[in-house]
């Protein structure tokens, strides 16, 4: 467990899709920049800060292009049943930013992370190492599509962390690259 952070993936290897959660402990708040040519989000606009939700009960990570925003409300539901969420009057709503990224490409192109999926991810959520590489987001993922979007090298999910005077930082990244990779003398790879 990287500072109190749980993570876990869904992984449909068959047909290069999933999704990724990462579980804060309670209390952690989140904050994010949106980037990219076409970026498929879910309550991003949430961690702004003159937002009034002061908190982040999950962050989901997830392929499938747009389709794959609906794996968030498994990560709801599953929050839900545990009473985690923001207290509103009337209701504890879970509060889940959400990321896609599209790699309908790689796999099967109907094959989209949904509700079980998101759920799914919750429950492998643990302590201890972090799968790496083609798991959860980063199944399907691609890097150096340009100028032939379907052509690439395969991406996946990373993450990385450091610790100094007991404050601990760390970064996990599904990475689905359009871009070309090019030699030090400017030829590609």
């Amino acid at each position: 467990m990287i500072g109190g952070l749980r993570i876990g993936h869904y992984t449909d290897e068959a047909r290069r899709t999933g999704c990724t959660v990462i579980l804060p402990p309670a209390g952690s708040t989140g904050s994010c920049e949106v980037r990219g040519l076409a970026p498929g989000t879910r309550e991003t606009a949430l961690l702004a800060p003159e937002a009034s939700v002061d908190r982040v009960d999950a962050i989901l990570l997830t392929g499938g292009s747009a389709f794959g925003l609906a794996a968030a409300d498994g990560v709801m539901s599953w929050l839900e049943d545990r009473a985690i969420g923001f207290e509103t009057p009337v209701a504890r709503v879970p509060i889940v930013p959400t990321a896609v990224l599209f790699d309908l490409s790689l796999g099967d192109p109907a094959a989209r992370p949904d509700r079980e999926a998101g759920r799914a991810a919750c429950d492998a959520a643990a302590d201890g190492a972090i799968a790496q590489g083609s798991v959860g987001a980063g199944t399907g993922a691609t890097v150096a599509k340009d100028p032939d979007p379907t052509a690439g090298w395969k991406g996946g999910i990373g993450t990385a962390s450091l610790e100094e005077d007991g404050v601990v930082v760390g970064a996990l990244a599904a990475v689905n690259a359009l871009g070309s990779i090019t030699e030090d003398d400017g030829k590609s790879a």
